[in-house]
């Protein structure tokens, strides 16, 4: 899917707000699919991020991670984790589907896609269940780009 649009959803955010993707490219976004909220792996990557947060907005990067858990679910890891970027809730996996980002089991892959501001799909990676790719390691593979 590099080099390809990237396509528009709307999806609930753990707050309850509404995030669509297309409205928010005043900088590029980077999702973040992930398997299970409060899994060993999960929490760690997605603590890594948040505590990196600004090496993201230094290249001009917002993070906003993905998962089919209920808003319920998310509130809960993200109260417990101080997450500071949206979890948003793709229960029907309508928006993980389209991203490649389902496995065999039903569930969300570890997977990167960066967009840029013009909609374009930049990068994407996926990682193995029980491995992710760290922010600096993100970062160095962007630049490298």
């Amino acid at each position: 899917m590099v080099g390809e649009i990237a396509p528009n959803f709307s999806l609930q955010e753990q707050n309850g707000s509404i995030f669509e993707l297309y409205k928010n490219l005043d900088k590029k976004i980077l999702l973040v699919f992930y398997p299970k909220d409060n899994s060993l792996v999960c929490t760690k990557q997605l603590a890594d991020y948040n505590n990196n947060l600004e090496m993201f907005e230094r290249n001009d990067i917002r993070v906003v991670a993905i998962n089919t858990n209920s808003v319920d679910s998310h509130l809960s890891f993200c109260d417990e984790l101080k997450l500071n970027f949206p979890l948003l809730s793709d229960i029907s996996k309508v928006v993980s589907k389209k991203y490649n980002a389902i496995n065999i089991l039903g569930i969300n892959k570890r997977k990167l896609v960066l967009i840029d501001k013009n909609k374009r799909i930049i990068f994407e990676k996926v990682s193995p269940f029980f491995n992710y790719t760290g922010t600096e390691e993100i970062i160095s593979l962007l630049k490298q780009m």
